[in-house]
């Protein structure tokens, strides 16, 4: 019974850290296309709010459920999928420790244009283009960590290589 409640915990906890993840994503890529000062003001910082709230607990949830169920279950953590999904959850983690410096220097730097009434200086478009490419290796990392947990394959054979 334990298992079972910890294994739903971890698969709501996945489900917010991948959902926060796209969501926070778009809605800054959206609403940055917009060219709008203060609407990327708000929008940075509640993006902001938004991963310090549910990326960062569904990240600390994933990591603590998941050592749970590996020893609850038995499993060695150098199997293929646990390991692989170690690896793609710390590959994630250190593209994500910096997007959120980068999230917040957005944030900081459209609302002193905001007040200011001038356009965004070029350093936030630097920084918005870094924390878009970090995404991109997060996002494959977890879409391979839900591959992984949801097949769990043993040997690189189960891969079809």
């Amino acid at each position: 019974m334990l298992y079972a409640w910890i294994k739903i915990l971890h698969i709501i906890s996945a489900s917010v850290l991948f959902g926060t993840g796209l969501g926070t994503a778009f809605y800054m890529f959206y609403v940055n296309r917009q060219n709008n000062v203060a609407l990327i003001a708000k929008a940075t910082s509640e993006v902001v709010i938004a991963d310090w709230l549910f990326t960062t607990t569904s990240g600390i949830v994933q990591a603590i459920t998941g050592f749970i169920l590996v020893y609850l279950k038995g499993y060695s953590l150098l199997s293929l999928w646990v390991f692989g999904s170690i690896l793609g959850y710390v590959i994630a983690g250190l593209c994500w420790l910096p997007v959120v410096w980068l999230q917040m220097r957005c944030r900081d730097l459209a609302f002193a244009a905001s007040a200011n009434k001038t356009a965004l200086p070029p350093e936030y478009r630097n920084y918005f283009r870094i924390w878009w490419l970090l995404g991109i290796p997060a996002f494959i990392a977890l879409v391979g960590v839900f591959y992984l947990m949801v097949n769990k394959p043993e040997h690189l054979f189960d891969f079809g290589i």
